[in-house]
């Protein structure tokens, strides 16, 4: 009998929930904003006026132009800088998680089915990787191989891996010995069509709901990195990079510097933990059970 989730059960469980609803509407505002955001966004995000630097939100320049949430240090506009951001924060998240997710999905299924020394070798990798705090690593790769968007989610990806390892495995384990994998040896089925078309389907579940969660941890560190000037070239908006050019200005009372770019990381981070948690209770086999 296959544990793989039930779609339809899960899709029930949304609609009669608020908050995922809620999230997957501000991820949906998110996604559009970063696919359309270069004709979204008022003004070129790089555009310098000094005249109009430091603009509170909703002021009108003197070339006629308004900042709705005002402008920075150097006189380009927050709003523009904001919409430009959510690509580059959303590209790194997603696209983290698939490289951290694919290999860690690989090493868990060739480490559970297998087992032995290869299962062995995995494991002390991965806990070799958990001995050394991520964000030294990050930084300390970061540092050699430069700023990028392609750097940065290179080592984002790596360091999400060993999550995925250890879940699948744990998985994989438990699935080698159920009745529909013992079938698919019998009909003499390949190791890697065992692997990939009946054991891999039924991992989805945890799989998915991890997922959710490390897209949000990865967004976070990406801002964090940025902050500290090692994310992504300093010409790149983002929202990590926004925050950071805030520091100087918080104690001149210029809130808007920080307060958008913030609200606009809290708000997508918060959405893919409550999707995280909805994803959790609605696919869940065990707690299908008990309901």
């Amino acid at each position: 009998m296959s544990l793989r989730p039930d779609p339809r059960r899960a899709w029930r469980s949304m609609v009669r929930a608020r908050w995922p609803l809620l999230a997957v509407a501000i991820l949906a505002v998110v996604v559009v904003v970063a696919a359309f955001g270069p004709w979204l966004a008022p003004l070129d995000p790089e555009r310098q006026s000094i005249v109009s630097r430091l603009s509170p939100p909703g002021t009108t320049g003197p070339q006629g132009i308004t900042h709705w949430l005002g402008s920075d240090v150097l006189g380009r506009d927050v709003l523009s800088r904001l919409l430009y951001g959510a690509r580059i924060s959303l590209l790194v998240g997603l696209a983290a998680i698939m490289v951290g997710g694919t290999l860690g999905t690989l090493a868990g299924l060739v480490s559970g089915y297998f087992g032995g020394w290869i299962d062995d070798l995995t494991m002390r990798l991965c806990d070799m990787q958990l001995a050394f705090p991520f964000v030294l690593l990050a930084i300390m790769f970061l540092v050699v191989l430069g700023p990028g968007v392609g750097n940065l989610v290179l080592v984002l990806g790596i360091g999400q891996w060993v999550t995925y390892a250890r879940i699948v495995r744990a998985e994989t384990l438990s699935l080698r010995e159920k009745e529909f994998v013992e079938a698919a040896r019998a009909l003499g089925d390949r190791t890697a069509t065992i692997l990939f078309r009946t054991i891999l389907p039924n991992t989805i579940a945890p799989l998915t709901v991890i997922a959710s969660f490390n897209v949000a941890s990865v967004i976070l560190t990406e801002a964090a990195l940025s902050f500290l000037g090692l994310g992504v070239p300093a010409s790149v908006p983002t929202w990590g990079s926004m925050l950071a050019e805030s520091r100087d200005t918080l104690l001149a009372n210029k809130w808007w510097l920080a307060v958008f770019p913030g609200v606009a990381i809290m708000l997508t981070v918060l959405s893919f933990n409550i999707i995280g948690d909805w994803l959790r209770d609605a696919l869940d086999p065990r707690l299908r059970e008990r309901q």
